[in-house]
């Protein structure tokens, strides 16, 4: 195994009263690409502060290879105090040759002219991100790289970090992510730190592992009920398997919609029965939008139920705030019509969560003050209910000034889950929120016996959540795809591309005559295509299991010759399931080509 190119030994920092962390070993190679999970509050953007330099530790030691540079990308770039982007990307001693920056704000899709004071969350985001890689960094610190970002700017960062020759240690909600980037992860729980050498897709099963282990010990050193009252409160392992239950189910849903949802390219319910007319709740027919000569939504129709999970996605300025204001009434289509339910009463959940008071307290914002609190029609003790959004009791009387982005997301989805409601607006509600609050969010969704609307960049959450996807280009056109995001990005990537328009002058094609096509796949594409789904399942299977294997701290000391065995043939599987999969994917587009 090389040197680490940055390592810190012994790691430990006060905070408060108490340690937050103590005893920490960690250690970067040069070509690292780390995931650092965590729950709110456990420390995880302290830790990478400390990684950086920019905190004083109270025990410890930091080594760092000479000439390494490390740029940390903050959570909340200080853009305040400076007339414009620009500004904030050419202040300071760490500041970037403007040239560098000015190509990479190109490429990402900023405008650094742009005064600070009045750019948007992914400007802001931008900006930083341009800053922080013109620098030219060897280790790179990311602190929820994605936030703010529309689906263009997050697969920009994914193909540059592909690239990227040095390391990096990134925090992210966005799973979708971390799982394509990552081949390591390190997991601060309770003040401690460990380490896997297996990416963020293998994160989970990881984590059942070690908890099983310490039930193990537990039951030895006689402190189960001290474990139990961990898992109470964290309430992973029973969340996840009622969530793999909720996926069956929403699977089942999707299923249920692809078959009302008419031919491609028309969103109208194929159903007319009088059991699909009392559900509806939004009809929209025909809906056309337009701000000057800029056309944002063309000829739109889409009847959504009650019970529906929507989910909107697309680049930013191709329309999705225009379409989820005509959807929830805001504003009128220039063509055609949306009819609302009369009985309709939405709760809209925005980005505007540091709108909250900062000196008022977790009780007053959930109950006025008091110790009760009326969730949709049931009365509940306002400590109980704080539980079930993964809080400690003890933080009812907490300012809400003292609380970190992620808990002041979680209060407000509390605040907002508990009132009245069979609509639910949500736009972009991952932003800050760590991942067990992700799992928390999408068990209340699944409970939830409205309808929802949802705007995300996250693809993995729209993944888990939404039975429906409404998916603009910026033409104005709206695709409806009964399923997730993948969903679909599938059905983009098989429609045929626009046939290029004949040169002047040049000889028409001849057209086949009928019957002289070849219409179905050759033998070995056909073969090709029948097996490769389930060699791409045993692939998988193996990588897991040699991931497993690997995850086992003591086998490097132990058998460094099986470490480097299962490092590359874990590299090995990778490439032969990409190649796989991109080979399955042409057979079904060529497929999809010759039966349309």
């Amino acid at each position: 195994m090389a040197a680490p190119v940055l390592a810190y030994e012994n790691l430990g920092l006060i905070q408060g009263s108490g340690w937050l962390f103590r005893g920490l070993d960690l250690f970067v190679g040069a070509r690292d690409r780390l995931a650092l999970i965590g729950r709110n509050g456990a420390g995880k953007t302290t830790l990478l502060k400390c990684l950086a330099d920019m905190i004083e530790t109270d025990e410890g030691r930091r080594t760092i290879k000479p000439r390494t540079k490390v740029v940390l990308l903050e959570q909340d770039p200080g853009v305040g105090g400076f007339a414009t982007l620009r500004d904030f990307t050419a202040t300071g001693p760490d500041a970037p040759p403007t040239h560098s920056v000015d190509s990479i704000a190109t490429q990402i899709g900023v405008d650094l002219d742009r005064p600070a004071e009045t750019a948007s969350g992914g400007e802001r985001r931008r900006a930083a991100i341009a800053r922080a890689l013109a620098q030219g960094p060897d280790v790179l610190l990311l602190d929820e790289p994605t936030n703010h970002l529309d689906l263009g700017a997050i697969q920009w960062l994914e193909d540059w970090l592909g690239r990227f020759s040095g390391a990096f240690v990134a925090i992210s909600h966005d799973r979708a992510f971390l799982k394509r980037l990552t081949t390591s992860s390190l997991w601060l729980d309770r003040g401690k730190l460990k380490r896997a050498e297996i990416g963020f897709g293998g994160f989970e099963a990881w984590t059942e592992r070690v908890y099983e282990e310490e039930a193990r010990a537990a039951d030895k050193l006689d402190a189960r009920l001290k474990l139990e009252l961990h898992w109470l409160q964290r309430g992973v392992t029973a969340r996840r398997k009622r969530n793999q239950g909720r996926l069956t189910k929403l699977h089942e849903m999707r299923a249920q919609r692809a078959a009302m949802l008419g031919p491609a390219g028309t969103a109208k319910l194929g159903l007319q029965s009088d059991e699909v007319k009392t559900k509806t709740v939004i009809d929209a027919e025909a809906v056309s939008k337009s701000f000057g000569d800029r056309r944002i939504v063309r000829d739109f129709s889409l009847r959504i139920q009650r019970g529906d999970r929507i989910g909107i996605v697309g680049a930013n300025g191709t329309g999705k705030t225009t379409l989820l204001r005509l959807l929830t009434g805001e504003i009128e289509p220039n063509e055609g019509r949306v009819t609302r339910a009369r009985t309709l009463s939405g709760v809209v959940i925005d980005q505007q969560r540091r709108l909250l008071d900062p000196d008022k307290s977790v009780r007053d914002v959930l109950a006025d003050g008091g110790d009760w609190i009326e969730v949709r029609g049931v009365r509940k003790h306002v400590q109980g209910y704080l539980k079930e959004f993964l809080f400690e009791p003890g933080l009812v009387d907490a300012r809400i000034g003292t609380l970190s982005g992620g808990e002041r997301s979680r209060l407000l989805l509390a605040r907002e889950f508990a009132r009245r409601s069979n609509l639910l607006v949500l736009d972009e509600p991952t932003n800050d929120l760590d991942l067990e609050t992700l799992d928390l969010l999408q068990e209340v969704i699944a409970d939830y016996e409205g309808t929802v609307l949802i705007v995300s960049h996250d693809r993995d959450f729209l993944d888990r959540t939404v039975t429906i996807t409404l998916g603009l280009d910026g033409s104005g056109k709206v695709d409806v795809v009964a399923g997730g995001y993948e969903d679909w990005e599938r059905k983009r990537s098989v429609q045929a591309p626009p046939r290029a328009p004949a040169k002047a002058g040049a000889q028409p094609a001849v057209e086949p005559r009928p019957g002289t096509a070849n219409r179905k796949l050759t033998y070995k594409d056909q073969r090709d295509y029948d097996l490769l789904p389930s060699r791409i399942e045993e692939i998988e299977a193996g990588i897991a299991r040699d991931e497993a294997e690997l995850a086992d701290a003591d086998l490097y000391a132990r058998d460094p010759d099986r470490f480097a065995e299962l490092t590359q043939a874990i590299e090995r599987a990778r490439s032969e399931r990409d190649a796989a999969e991109e080979r399955w994917l042409e057979l079904a587009e060529k497929l999809e080509a010759l039966s349309g």
